[in-house]
């Protein structure tokens, strides 16, 4: 079997007949819902390398999830298989109403008939690609999107009116996101080296792992249950993600 028959057999989708907005929101559904955002290695002492073959095998091989680095890479391969031209794009996260440093997280470019940001690498955000060029409001399933350009040329990606991230529409290389991946695993100030998370979207919300904490938002309402053994989570990242671990992650020390 071909990787990407083994990709699209990951995801659970047949190999699409064409390569139109159709095809990709289809592909970026089925990402979004069976593919975790996780930062696991990070707390299991395993450093992230950012290189494709790396992060597929450990993506589609080991049916692992991982953060926007990792899957919007993989992704971003699978639909270049497909036929697609893909671009990747640097956008700083925003906290506390103010956007982040560049290449804080990596989304993409899909050139169509028209371009399309595609994005299944920031744990709860659209189920489905974003029209790049329409500045009018989009809905998906997550949400209300708007798309804003700044003064400076960039867009403001806001959901429900509030705005997570700011894109830099010029496309880079996976070399210009190494430096900021390598931050992301080592630095005290990441968000990332606060606690080991596990998130994936479920039919009608959402469940999340953090920590020993298994968090699920169903129909707007959402209940939390405290998990009292490593075999207890264990076997919640196997069953609720399919992620299979040799232990449990733990923050740095």
């Amino acid at each position: 079997m071909s990787l990407v028959a083994e990709y699209l057999a990951r995801i659970g989708a047949d190999r699409p007949l064409r390569t139109d907005a159709e095809s990709l929101r289809y592909l970026h559904a089925r990402h979004i819902a069976t593919v975790a955002f996780e930062n696991l290695d990070i707390h299991l002492g395993t450093p992230i390398v950012l290189d494709t073959d790396a992060v597929l095998h450990k993506v589609v091989r080991m049916r692992r999830g991982g953060f926007c680095y990792e899957l919007n890479t993989a992704f971003a391969h699978l639909l270049t298989e497909l036929g697609f031209r893909v671009e990747m794009l640097s956008a700083g996260v925003f906290h506390n109403g103010v956007a982040g440093a560049p290449f804080d997280h990596m989304a993409l470019l899909v050139h169509l008939d028209e371009p399309w940001l595609a994005d299944v690498g920031f744990g709860r955000h659209s189920t489905f690609p974003l029209r790049l060029n329409s500045r009018d409001p989009q809905e998906d399933p997550e949400g209300t999107f708007v798309l804003q350009s700044t003064v400076d040329g960039d867009l403001d990606v806001l959901r429900n009116g509030s705005p997570e991230y700011r894109l830099d529409p010029r496309p880079r290389r996976l070399s210009d996101f190494a430096p900021t991946c390598w931050y992301q695993q080592t630095s005290p100030d990441s968000p990332f080296l606060r606690g080991p998370t596990c998130s994936m979207a479920v039919p009608g919300g959402r469940v999340t792992l953090a920590g020993d904490r298994l968090i699920r938002t169903v129909g707007g309402e959402r209940t939390e249950q405290i998990l009292r053994s490593d075999e207890e989570i264990l076997a919640a990242y196997h069953q609720h993600f399919g992620i299979t671990l040799p232990r449990v992650p733990r923050p740095p020390t």
